[in-house]
């Protein structure tokens, strides 16, 4: 017996298939995607806080109080967000905070 296979469409579902549903998958995976990334620092017992201001200073450029409510921040709550944007500058960012010797990671937001 033959098996008859039923091409996609032009939308890319099969005939038949509820295009609302794969319409809605898209729009979850691109929302996802779309989603900015941001670098956290994290509290540590070694770097002093006046360090953590230089570096936030250094690096991103803020201003010495913006940098200052960060590292407390950091020191208060034991994390801040630093930065976001681009998985690819997040990236970077992080890196560069490693390279001052700090602990960072990266997450991407939440909206779920």
């Amino acid at each position: 017996m033959e098996q008859i296979r039923s091409e996609p469409t032009a939308s890319g579902t099969q005939p038949g298939a509820d295009p609302s549903h794969a319409r809605g998958l898209e729009v979850r995976e691109l929302s996802r995607a779309q989603r900015p990334w941001h670098t956290v620092v994290w509290n540590d017992p070694i770097n002093l806080m006046s360090y953590v201001v230089f570096v936030l200073q250094r690096h991103f450029g803020y201003s010495h109080a913006h940098a200052e409510k960060l590292m407390r921040q950091i020191h208060d709550e034991g994390r801040a967000v630093v930065s976001s944007g681009s998985r690819e500058r997040v990236e970077n960012d992080v890196h560069a905070m490693h390279g001052y010797g700090l602990q960072a990671t990266m997450e991407q937001e939440d909206r779920d």
